[in-house]
């Protein structure tokens, strides 16, 4: 009996000890999954990254376009190999990029804290062959060169972060409009004003006022994207005391401006309402050459610092821009107009997404004994010419004026048709007269005439005008998958009348050009897919 019941006792001992293991080994309750919610403060597309209270949005694009007799983007061919039409011009020229926008807001007792970034990841086709443009010559010298088999780049668009009503970073500047160089056209070189899109390192500051009427300010960093050339007329200067001008013998002087000594300070008054927008827009831009005494293409030499500089002075632009919503043409249509002056700024109006062109067009001609004819444009926003290389006068900086109107009328057929119609006209003038060596125009045209050989009915004139005109149609089958093509056209009214024995770059030859008017047109094709 003892032993039956040492038995149960052992056996009942095992059993609690077994039973506390297996309770031991029991799994823990799992913390609830946090699923992504949908946030919903900020407009569609938005969640709440998990664990915070910041809301993401994803999204961007893909594009693919290809350029018929013209570069990315719908490009003219107004310069280079392009506007020469030799045999190193590409007959067509395409592009493919992805482009991905991260947008963060998070709320907070300041209001709003906003980041944003867009990187595009793109290839495109170098745009040449010719050998004197290969990569490590100053002259390819950019991102496009990695376009490599396998290869391609990644370009940096905005980067800011938005609180409390400033903005830090690179955005669209306060001096641009909504739609910047875009009212209605796909291309990106549509000037007559400024085109801040893919744009600039600011600080700026936001103020709404009420009813839709709200005003910035702002300061640019102008370094990249907002000086063209200040010319240095005495490089290359000759015991006569003038210019044999650039190497191309196309063009007067070299570029000499310094480094940056201010930023650009930029500011708008804006109305936005049911009916559209209407904006009035200022700059202040500081224009400052490096030196006086300059080396051939305008490198210092050792006689750079002690033949002095001509003193800075301050430039500017200003704009004003109107946007007409739901005119009576259809639901949707629009129509967007902005009109430009600068003095001293000049890419406020001759303006790309990119940089500021000069134009050099080459075209035939009916003249006996000329070979082609030429129309050319230098774009500057000064020009100077060191005052030891006239006796003694002034050698001040000579601002250049520009001024320039651009617009589009937008129209939707149906819901997945539309079309645009879009056009600009823009003017570029040195100021004085090609005799009086004390102005601008009597400076370049001392140092463009310099040891050329012209014609009796030759005369000088740096001013020129450019127009451009283009209509785009879009077919958009799904949402956000659109189909689209763009025509577009070119125009250089230049002001040299005449011959002139040139020299330009190779292979043209060093021979007799006439001096004309230039057109060119284009057609671009795309595919896009928004996300």
């Amino acid at each position: 009996m003892k032993m039956v019941k040492s038995l149960i006792l052992g056996s009942a001992a095992g059993l609690v000890a077994m039973s506390g293991a297996q309770a031991a080994d029991l799994p823990v309750k799992a913390k609830a999954v946090e699923y992504v919610r949908i946030c919903s403060l900020y407009g569609a597309g938005f969640f709440y990254i998990p664990g915070t209270d910041t809301c993401i949005k994803l999204g961007g694009y893909l594009r693919v376009d290809t350029t018929f007799n013209g570069g990315v983007y719908g490009q003219p061919f107004y310069n280079g190999d392009a506007g020469q039409g030799n045999r190193f011009r590409d007959y067509f020229n395409s592009r493919s990029r992805l482009a991905i926008t991260v947008d963060t807001r998070t709320a907070t007792e300041y209001g709003v804290v906003r980041t944003f970034g867009q990187g595009d990841f793109q290839f495109q086709n170098f745009g040449s062959s010719n050998p004197s443009l290969a990569v490590g010559s100053q002259a390819g010298l950019n991102n496009a060169l990695l376009s490599t088999a396998g290869g391609g780049y990644v370009a940096v668009e905005m980067v800011f972060i938005q609180f409390a009503g400033f903005t830090f970073g690179k955005s669209a500047s306060a001096y641009a409009t909504p739609w910047n160089g875009y009212p209605g056209n796909n291309n990106s070189f549509l000037m007559g004003g400024a085109d801040y899109v893919t744009g600039v390192n600011n600080i700026q500051y936001t103020a709404q006022f009420g009813n839709g009427v709200s005003g910035t300010i702002g300061l640019d960093d102008p370094t990249v994207f907002n000086r063209t050339a200040v010319l240095n007329l005495g490089v290359a200067a000759t015991v006569a005391g003038f210019a044999t001008g650039s190497s191309q013998a196309t063009a007067a002087g070299a570029n000499a401006y310094g480094g940056t000594h201010a930023p650009d300070i930029v500011g708008n008054i804006r109305v936005d309402q049911a009916w559209g927008l209407f904006q009035i827009s200022g700059m202040a831009h500081l224009v400052n050459a490096s030196y006086n005494i300059l080396g051939a293409g305008g490198v210092p030499t050792a006689l750079s610092e002690i033949g002095g500089h001509p003193e800075d002075k301050w430039g500017g632009a200003v704009m004003a821009a109107l946007q007409i919503k739901n005119i009576p043409t259809g639901a949707g249509d629009d129509f967007k107009i902005d009109v430009s002056y600068s003095k001293g700024d000049t890419k406020a109006v001759i303006s790309t997404s990119g940089g500021s062109p000069s134009f050099a067009m080459f075209g035939s001609t009916g003249r006996l004994g000329a070979y082609q004819s030429i129309g050319f444009g230098q774009t500057a926003d000064a020009v100077f010419l060191p005052g030891f290389l006239t006796g003694g006068a002034t050698g001040d900086l000579k601002l250049v004026d520009a001024w320039g109107v651009r617009g589009a009328f937008n129209h939707n057929w149906d819901p997945y048709w539309s079309s645009s119609l879009w056009g600009s006209y823009a003017s570029v003038r040195y100021g004085g007269s090609s005799t009086d060596i004390l102005t601008a125009k009597g400076q370049f045209c001392a140092s463009f005439n310099f040891s050329k050989a012209v014609s009796a009915d030759y005369s000088c004139n740096p001013d020129y005008n450019i127009a451009q005109v283009g209509v785009v149609t879009r077919w958009t089958p799904v949402k956000n998958l659109t189909f689209s093509a763009e025509v577009g056209a070119f125009f250089l009214d230049q002001k040299f009348t005449g011959a002139a024995t040139l020299a330009p770059a190779a292979p043209k030859p060093t021979t007799v050009y006439e001096f004309k008017d230039q057109s060119t047109v284009f057609l671009n094709v795309r595919v896009q897919r928004n996300f």
